[in-house]
């Protein structure tokens, strides 16, 4: 204990929001330094070996793009583990690339997870972190940690609901006195949208297009509004008959793509507002409604959730980095962590 207590005097504590879609490490006093995708690129030899041949940016180019011996893997799914040795050697590379060398000092680690995993996918996080060389893990629940970092006093007696919209899950949590009194977790988000547009554009223009597409679709011209006026993309892809061919596709057949999954976050946030405390409510009507997480970039959905839910509804400064801002501002505030993170 007092050997940890000495070597955390050389080592540089981590925070890792593990995303679906993107692994995002701050290290303490110096916040941001790594913003990465979450995917793992292996090449198989003859005798059934396996080795890392790129991590984060590099291995997602490869998406969709791999000869039969190399695969681009993306160990998390739906804000879980779903590949829990690849997930290991991911953070592992994440902790060196931080450290900048293969470091004997292990170095504490916050991490983020979405809320309502299990007890069994909670251990599998601590596990892989401590296995790639962790000291100590605290887990800290997303919803809370996209609060802290979307600049709201979560240890306040103040009633404020965030909609953290990530790739693989979206959360929902309301924050007061340091602790969610509501939350929920679905598992509608970014990569729901990209599925959708995958769908819509194969049925209503018969071309096959790849997740990395529809995720180019989806940021340049994706809306959950009417825009005054449309946008536009051409699209490449396969056609049926399997020939290749390019369409322009527009902002409005991107609306009515990703209308469903929309539709479905929208009424999750109503579940958690019908669910609310009368007390709690009357903060929310005052505080109103914040979005974070790559999902909150989509065009008007601030104003399209507002008409809905009948609240005030604003996106966040920073979206796609307020859960990595709020555990970097953890790992600084140790009361802070102790309190969000029941340890």
């Amino acid at each position: 204990m007092i050997f940890d207590k000495f070597i955390g005097l050389f080592s540089n504590d981590m925070a890792i929001d593990l995303g679906t879609a993107n692994t995002i490490v701050s290290v303490k006093g110096k916040g941001i330094i790594i913003n990465e995708p979450s995917v793992v690129a292996v090449q198989h030899d003859r005798y059934g070996r396996d080795k890392i041949l790129a991590v984060g940016q590099e291995a997602k180019q490869m998406i969709g793009k791999t000869p039969l011996n190399i695969q681009a893997v993306r160990p998390m799914k739906d804000g879980v583990i779903a590949d829990f040795e690849m997930t290991e050697r991911m953070i592992r590379y994440f902790i060196e690339k931080a450290h900048q060398r293969k470091s004997f000092i292990r170095p504490r680690i916050i991490i983020c997870i979405p809320h309502g995993i299990t007890q069994v996918e909670r251990k599998a996080v601590k596990e892989s972190a401590i296995s790639a060389g962790a000291r100590e893990v605290f887990l800290v629940e997303e919803p809370m940690a996209a609060a802290i970092g979307a600049g709201i006093p979560v240890s306040n007696p103040d009633g404020y609901v965030v909609v953290d919209i990530g790739g693989g899950t979206t959360e929902i949590g309301v924050t007061s006195l340091g602790g969610l009194v509501l939350s929920k977790s679905i598992k509608v988000a970014g990569d729901k949208f990209d599925k959708s547009i995958i769908d819509y554009v194969r049925q209503n223009y018969n071309l096959y297009i790849g997740e990395r597409t529809a995720e180019n679709i989806k940021i340049e011209i994706g809306t959950a509004i009417k825009l005054d006026k449309e946008l536009k993309i051409r699209v490449k892809g396969r056609d049926n008959s399997g020939l290749l061919s390019t369409i322009e596709l527009g902002s409005e057949g991107v609306r009515s793509a990703i209308k469903e999954p929309l539709k479905e976050i929208c009424s999750a946030v109503r579940n958690v507002l019908e669910d609310m405390p009368p007390d709690l409510a009357g903060d929310v009507v005052d505080n109103g409604v914040i979005l974070t997480g790559g999902g909150a970039l989509i065009r008007g959905l601030d104003k399209y959730l507002g008409d809905i839910i009948k609240l005030p509804v604003k996106v966040a400064d920073e979206p796609l980095l307020a859960v990595a801002y709020g555990t970097s501002l953890v790992l600084n505030e140790e009361k802070l962590l102790r309190l969000i993170s029941n340890e």
